[in-house]
C-alpha cells in the first residue's frame, strides 16, 4: 500500500491518509441526501436515486484514488442535479429517461475531450470573466431553489416572488440555516450533514404536514435492499436528437469547468502540483470525471464531478490517493439506509442549497467589473442562469453577449473560432427551443 501510494513521498502516512478520508466523506456525505431530495422533484424514485447516489460516489471516487491517485472525492454535483431537475425536466418538459441518456451522451464526449485533450482547446476558447459569472450563476440558482424548497419565496401574483408565512415549517427551516451556518463557519467537520439530521429530529414532533400531502416524516423503518429500478433506463436515442444537443453541450460545459477549477483550485491550495507547476494527474483526474458523468447515466443520476469539499480532507493531511479511496468506501453502508434517509423532508435538505450557494459566488470576485465589455455578457450571463430557472439560457446570452459586443467594440480578434463555433450552437439552440 505504502509503495503504491507512494506515501513517503508525499511525507503522509496510513492514519493520516485514513483520517483524512473520513474527514472529506463528512463534508460531502450531504449529497447522498440532497440529490434524491433535488432529483426526485423530476418524478424520479427517492429509493433509486440515492442507490445511484451512492453507486456514482464510490466508483469515481474509488477510481479517483486508485487511477488518478488524487484525494479528492466524486460525487453528484450540485448545481448539475439542479439543472437536470428544473431546467431540463421541469422547465423543457423532457422525460427524465431522456434526461439520463443526454447525462450518458455527455459523459462520451467529456471522455472524447479528455483523451484527445481537446478540452484545451476548449478551456481557452471560454473568456475567464464567463466562467466566472457562470459559476456564480449557478450558486444563486441553487440558493433560489432552496429557498423554494423551504416556501421561504413563494410565487406572488402582484410581484412574481415573495416571502412565505411565517409558520411553524419557515421558522424551523430559519433556524436550521442559522445552525448550518454558525457549524461550518466554526468548521465543524461534518458540519452540513449534522445540520439536516438535527433539522429532522426537531421537525419530528411537530405534527406538520411536508408537501401538503404526507406526514412530515413517515418512517417506514431503517433498512432496505438497494433499489436498483433506475439501472439502464436513460432513453439514449429520443437524447440524440438535435434539439438537445445544447442540453448535452450544457452538461459537458458545466461538469468539465467545474471540475477543473476544483482541480486547479484544490492543487494550489495543498501544492498538488507537478514538476511543471501543473495540477497532478490532471489528465486521469478528468478522465475520471468523464466516467463518472457516464456511469451517472447508466445507474439514474445526475452527472458526478470533483467535490470542492475534498478540501476538508487535505487540511488534515490527505495527499494521495487512499484518502480518496477510504472516503468512496464509507459511502458503501448507505445503499442500504434508503427508509431511514427517505424521511428527510425539504426544510432539512433547503438550508445546504442555499449555503453551496455561498461557495460558489465567491467566483464573483474574480470578474473584471471595470471593463465593462468583459463585464456586461458576465452579468447577463450571472443573473440569467437564477431569473430564467435555466443554465442553458445564462450559458447562451452569455456567450452572445460577449462575442456582439467585441465585435461591436472593435476587438472581434479576441474571439476564438472555437467560440463561433460554441456561438452557433447557441443561435440553434434559441431557434429549435
Amino acid at each position: 500500500m505504502k509503495p503504491f501510494f507512494n506515501l513517503e513521498a508525499n511525507k503522509t502516512n496510513i492514519s493520516t491518509e485514513v483520517i483524512a478520508g473520513i474527514s472529506s466523506f463528512l463534508a460531502t456525505s450531504y449529497i447522498i441526501v440532497v440529490n434524491p431530495s433535488v432529483l426526485s422533484q423530476a418524478g424520479m424514485p427517492f429509493a433509486a436515486v440515492l442507490t445511484a447516489t451512492v453507486l456514482v460516489s464510490f466508483f469515481s471516487s474509488l477510481m479517483m484514488g486508485l487511477y488518478a491517485k488524487n484525494p479528492i472525492l466524486v460525487a453528484p454535483g450540485m448545481g448539475l442535479n439542479a439543472f437536470f431537475t428544473f431546467t431540463v425536466v421541469i422547465g423543457m418538459k423532457i422525460p427524465w429517461p431522456v434526461a439520463l441518456g443526454a447525462v450518458f451522451w455527455s459523459g462520451i464526449v467529456f471522455l472524447l475531450l479528455s483523451i484527445f485533450n481537446i478540452r484545451t482547446y476548449i478551456i481557452k476558447a471560454i473568456p475567464k470573466q464567463l466562467r466566472y459569472a457562470i459559476t456564480t450563476g449557478i450558486g444563486l440558482f441553487i440558493t433560489l431553489i432552496g429557498f423554494a424548497n423551504a416556501k421561504f419565496l413563494v410565487a406572488n401574483p402582484a410581484t412574481m416572488i415573495g416571502v412565505g408565512k411565517l409558520d411553524a415549517t419557515l421558522v424551523t427551516f430559519l433556524l436550521g440555516l442559522l445552525l448550518m451556518a454558525v457549524l461550518i463557519t466554526r468548521k465543524v467537520k461534518g458540519a452540513i450533514l449534522i445540520s439536516i439530521l438535527l433539522i429532522t429530529l426537531a421537525a419530528y414532533p411537530i405534527g406538520r404536514y411536508w408537501g401538503g400531502a404526507m406526514p412530515l416524516l413517515n418512517w417506514k423503518g431503517m433498512f432496505a435492499m438497494p433499489d436498483f429500478s433506475l439501472l439502464f433506463k436513460m432513453d439514449l436515442v429520443n437524447s440524440l436528437k438535435w434539439s438537445f444537443m445544447p442540453v448535452i453541450f450544457a452538461f459537458v460545459f458545466t461538469d468539465m469547468f467545474d471540475s477543473l477549477s476544483t482541480f486547479i483550485g484544490l492543487a494550489e491550495a495543498a501544492d498538488l502540483l507537478d514538476e511543471d507547476g501543473e495540477p497532478r494527474n490532471v489528465k486521469q483526474s478528468l478522465l475520471t470525471d468523464a466516467v463518472s458523468t457516464t456511469l451517472a447515466g447508466l445507474v439514474g443520476s445526475s452527472p458526478g464531478t470533483a467535490y470542492i469539499e475534498s478540501a476538508v480532507g487535505i487540511e488534515a493531511g490527505g495527499r494521495t490517493g487512499l484518502t480518496a479511496v477510504v472516503g468512496a468506501l464509507l459511502f458503501l453502508p448507505f445503499l442500504f439506509l434508503a427508509p431511514l434517509l427517505s424521511v428527510i423532508p425539504a426544510i432539512a435538505t433547503a438550508p445546504a442549497l442555499v449555503l453551496v450557494g455561498v461557495f460558489m459566488v465567491q467566483a464573483v470576485t474574480k470578474i473584471n467589473w471595470t471593463v465593462l465589455d468583459d463585464a456586461i455578457p458576465a452579468f447577463l450571463a450571472m443573473v440569467l442562469i437564477p431569473f430564467t430557472y435555466s443554465i442553458t439560457q445564462g450559458i447562451i446570452w452569455g456567450f452572445l453577449s460577449y462575442t456582439l459586443l467585441k465585435v461591436f467594440c472593435g476587438k472581434a480578434k479576441v474571439v476564438s473560432p472555437a467560440l463561433w463555433v460554441i456561438d452557433a450552437f447557441a443561435i440553434a439552440a434559441l431557434v429549435l427551443a
